[in-house]
């Protein structure tokens, strides 16, 4: 299997340059198990005739034994026709040599046939040989193909994600990434500022309204009354009042 050897060129250190550059192993290898289909088919094919004609030789033997032992019997009847004086003595000589001489035949016949049955049974345990390593090591490279695939999925996956992170400009995104913390803990500094300050003026107010010992309705109660006589109602107040 001249196939084979091309495919175990591919573990080979001094092929690994020549695999690389002119064929691609994947490829290889399916075209290997292809051929590896092609003579288990043709070794099925084989074995199945050879199996065919070892049963032909069988049953070829078992019919010439048979017929051998027809003219056996055949030639005892003759004799004891002639001894019970029911078939002349000559004549049943003469019958009973033939038949004999029939039985000699296919005893032949029947050795014949049985070498042959015998030859092609080896052949066929032979190819049936061939057949069952055949399976195994297409069963062998279709792993081998399976991992091998899996191998440069990987490869490649792996090949890709280095030369993109190799091509990543990794200062410039460290520097972009600082500036973006920096913005941020301004914000953030900023809108803490602006928070304690609103606190601030708050407590600042609570404070003076404390001091004025008010919390600020007084103010609005001058404001109304101004409004009031403004308005001329405080008059009118007043009157109803009294």
């Amino acid at each position: 299997m001249s196939f084979l050897n091309r495919l175990f060129k591919i573990g080979q250190a001094e092929a690994h340059s020549a695999v690389n550059q002119f064929e691609d192993p994947i490829k290889m290898t399916e075209q290997g198990l292809r051929d590896l289909r092609e003579d288990l088919d043709k070794a099925l094919h084989a074995l199945a005739e050879v199996k065919a004609l070892a049963i032909r030789s069988r049953n070829d033997a078992e019919t010439s034994r048979s017929k051998a032992l027809d003219y056996e019997n055949k030639a005892v009847l003759l004799l004891q026709k002639a001894h019970r004086e029911e078939l002349e003595a000559t004549e049943a000589d003469r019958l009973a040599t033939e038949s004999l001489t029939k039985k000699a035949q296919h005893e032949a016949q029947a050795t014949r046939a049985g070498q042959d049955q015998e030859k092609f049974e080896a052949s066929a345990n032979q190819l049936n040989q061939n057949v069952q390593q055949l399976k195994q090591t297409i069963s062998q490279w279709d792993n081998e193909l399976r991992t091998l695939k899996a191998r440069v999925t990987v490869s490649t996956a792996t090949k890709t994600i280095n030369q993109q992170l190799a091509q990543l400009d990794s200062s410039g995104t460290v520097t972009l990434l600082e500036r973006m913390k920096e913005k941020i803990a301004t914000e953030e500094a900023l809108a803490e500022s602006y928070g304690q300050l609103a606190n601030e003026s708050k407590s600042v107010d609570q404070e003076i309204d404390q001091a004025l010992g008010t919390d600020g309705s007084g103010q609005a109660s001058v404001e109304l009354l101004a409004l009031k006589a403004k308005l001329g109602m405080q008059k009118q107040l007043g009157s109803s009042e009294s």
